[in-house]
């Protein structure tokens, strides 16, 4: 049995309603667990692009392809790796910033080249994009100041070249 690898899938559909519902439904049916999804219209408002973060081995990343190109929406399925593809995340954070906390917090923005976006008595609102692993890092910073919310979008991605 092959090592688990975490992989993006990009999948081009048809922008119809229920699309995502029929991919995200594969997976559920299958018992093949998604760690991350994003959906947006491409350049074209007629196609979506599907982005999936997905753990497995070899041969349920095959099995969860295969069984994706049966879809009738589905266009074009691309297997990214970190080495094929550009991959970001975005995650936005909001931070206790209470006193001289304020000015600490900044100089990680700054060296993260991240961005506050909203600010009030208490708490920042900071933006931060890149890799999982530079966005993993820049949490660990600011953890200790006090994170009240956060999201964050998982991986997205498109194939070099």
């Amino acid at each position: 049995m092959s090592k688990d690898k975490k992989l993006i899938l990009s999948i081009l559909v048809e922008n119809y309603s229920g699309t995502l519902s029929k991919v995200s439904g594969l997976f559920t049916r299958r018992g093949y667990n998604i760690d991350s999804l994003n959906v947006a219209e491409t350049q074209d408002p007629n196609i979506s692009r599907i982005t999936v973060a997905v753990t497995g081995d070899s041969y349920i990343i095959e099995q969860i392809t295969k069984q994706l190109h049966k879809l009738i929406n589905v266009i074009k399925i691309n297997i990214l790796t970190e080495n094929t593809s550009v991959q970001f995340e975005l995650m936005m954070i909001k931070v206790n910033s209470v006193g001289a906390k304020r000015s600490e917090i900044i100089q990680i923005v700054d060296i993260f080249d991240a961005n506050i976006v909203d600010v009030s008595s208490k708490n920042m609102i900071i933006v931060v994009t890149g890799s999982e692993d530079k966005n993993n890092s820049f949490l660990h910073l600011l953890t200790p100041y006090g994170i009240v919310e956060m999201t964050r979008t998982g991986p997205t991605a498109l194939e070099r070249g």
